[in-house]
């Protein structure tokens, strides 16, 4: 059922008559109150088309108080957001807060129903805890635009697609936003982080296996490419793969068939693989520690993110959208870094990317508290000041051929890894090599100084 809220009587009728005809039940609403009593009261809502305004203001506020009480209510409820007052700031408000999209009137009923058919397939429910349907966490910045336009493109078809780019440049979000806008939207997401995988388990990990198979398989165990049957398979850091688990993987996406250890049947597979890698994988083809045909296989479609370092003009929007998630998640006043602090975070070249960035700014806004009273316009500002004892004594982009100076024991082994990291693009297996320390000790490393 969809729950049409709008206090115009005619724009209610009009979107009741062309949802019924495309098969949709619906019920309506005139007011938020009367909407957030039919939620209490209809399970089978599925769900809300809202109207952004319910009185003579134009400022979407109600709109988004509704939204938020949805939320409450219930929180995988998708609700489409609909305005005459159409407005970028607006619909981020709206996604923000959690809608699942943004209209505005007069709308085009063929993609009023597009959008529609989407937000109800995309909630999914009963997974596993491994298998999840992916939030709608926002892509925020300007400079990906060609990426996300290429993803709409190629979102709908089967193709494999290979998204590259140094660690924290955002892949997960990209796989995520394919398979939202695939027509596999309605199946399962499953992410698999291949560099946490020995080449032992690799084929109970990912194919499954029967009770007795082995030692130590007391219980049949399902496989991931099984939990993402009729999905989405998200193959991260495909280029930690060793080579014998390489040849399994690509049978299965040469094939397209698996069997379980310990079972002698043969499965075939009905999912979409979505691969991210940090390395240079063509480097590793020519070194021939990465196969040539599963490269191949999965670099149909090739998508590359670029680095924090070459995006400078979306770290204010980043920062702002970091600020206020880790305001709303703590309980905080609102604040806002000045043009003078983030002046100055773009000039650090973030070997971390957005990861590192978001911990900067997540640890900012917790260590300095809000002033009392707040800056004028109601929000705190932080300063350069504020970020400076944070972030690890990191060398601004001007200095770095200049060397990096002093600094505490920490400071040094954080700038050390940080520059191996940059040196390597990201290729943590290089890095570790570099610095004569093990993987594992190289994740504690990257986690203890947030990078």
């Amino acid at each position: 059922m969809i729950l049409v809220v709008d206090d115009d009587k005619t724009i209610r009728l009009s979107l009741k008559l062309v949802l019924e005809r495309n098969g949709y039940e619906t019920a309506l609403a005139e007011e938020p109150k009367e909407a957030i009593q039919m939620i209490r009261r209809t399970p089978a809502v599925e769900l809300v088309l809202m109207d952004m305004n319910y009185t003579r203001a134009t400022d979407g506020e109600e709109g988004l108080t509704l939204l938020r009480q949805i939320k409450v209510l219930r929180p995988d409820l998708p609700c489409i957001l609909m305005t005459a007052w159409g407005s970028i700031d607006l619909a981020v408000q709206g996604m923000r807060a959690g809608a699942f999209d943004f209209l505005t009137k007069p709308w085009d009923n063929g993609v009023l129903l597009e959008r529609i058919e989407t937000a109800v397939k995309l909630t999914v429910k009963g997974q596993e805890s491994v298998v999840h349907r992916p939030e709608r966490n926002p892509i925020v910045g300007t400079s990906l635009s060609a990426i996300l336009a290429t993803v709409a493109r190629v979102a709908p078809t089967n193709a494999p697609v290979l998204i590259t780019g140094e660690s924290g440049t955002g892949k997960e979000l990209i796989a995520e936003a394919i398979h939202r806008q695939s027509r596999r939207a309605n199946g399962p997401f499953v992410k698999v982080n291949l560099g946490g995988i020995s080449t032992s388990l690799f084929e109970s990990e990912m194919f499954g296996h029967k009770k007795g198979s082995f030692t130590d398989a007391k219980a049949d165990r399902v496989g991931r490419f099984e939990m993402a049957k009729g999905g989405t398979i998200f193959l991260d850091e495909i280029g930690e793969l060793s080579l014998a688990s390489q040849v399994k993987l690509l049978r299965v996406l040469q094939d397209q068939t698996y069997e379980v250890l310990g079972d002698s049947e043969t499965r075939r597979t009905d999912v979409r693989v979505v691969c991210a890698t940090n390395a240079d994988l063509r480097t590793m083809v020519a070194e021939h520690t990465f196969r040539e045909d599963l490269f191949y296989r999965i670099n149909i479609i090739n998508l590359h993110l670029p680095p924090l370092r070459e995006r400078l003009e979306d770290i204010p929007l980043l920062v702002d959208h970091f600020m206020t998630e880790a305001c709303k998640a703590n309980g905080l006043p609102a604040v806002k870094a000045s043009a003078e602090a983030i002046a100055y975070l773009q000039t650090l070249p973030f070997p971390g990317n957005i990861r590192e960035l978001k911990n900067l700014v997540e640890r900012t806004v917790l260590m300095n508290p809000p002033q009392t009273p707040p800056s004028e316009g109601g929000n705190q500002l932080l300063t350069s000041d504020a970020f400076h004892p944070l972030n690890g004594d990191q060398t601004p982009l001007p200095s770095i051929q200049g060397g990096t100076g002093g600094g505490s024991l920490s400071s040094m082994e954080r700038t050390a890894i940080a520059a191996s990291i940059a040196k390597n693009g990201g290729n943590l297996s290089l890095v570790a090599k570099e610095l004569g320390i093990s993987r594992g000790a190289l994740y504690r490393k990257i986690e203890k100084h947030g990078l």
